[in-house]
């Protein structure tokens, strides 16, 4: 049994890759990570937008593994940037890792971060039975 329903009402495709909605149904486990930044397990950090969120969604995607899951049982991620000037570069990268899968998803501009050459942060929520 699928636990997730996307739900779209025609917001979501007039603005990016997502949906407007996602139901989880069952009896699903639930994974939540933590605000990831693009850092590197050793504690190096990329300079730029597109490195940081490089090793971001490497680690979102490394998470769901370790609890047996993909991006496409994504039910939300909240994505944190510190430039709008950077949402090109991350759209692209979160583009690619994400493919097909359409998690219900929020970016908001922030004016900082808990460290500040920290670009980027990213929260997400999975489901799956």
């Amino acid at each position: 049994m699928m636990p997730l329903k996307r739900h779209d009402i025609g917001i979501a495709r007039q603005i990016g890759r997502y949906s407007d909605a996602t139901e989880v149904s069952g009896n699903a486990r639930w994974l939540l990570t933590s605000g990831t930044p693009g850092l590197a397990i050793d504690g190096t950090l990329p300079s730029d937008i597109a490195g940081q969120a490089e090793l971001a969604w490497q680690h979102i995607v490394d998470m769901l593994a370790f609890a047996g899951m993909t991006v496409h049982d994504l039910v939300k991620v909240t994505h944190y940037l510190l430039r709008a000037e950077d949402i090109p570069a991350y759209v692209e990268v979160r583009s690619r890792f994400l493919g097909d899968a359409r998690p219900a998803s929020m970016l908001l501009v922030i004016p900082q971060l808990v460290k500040p050459e920290y670009l980027l942060e990213v929260e997400a929520c999975a489901a799956k039975v």
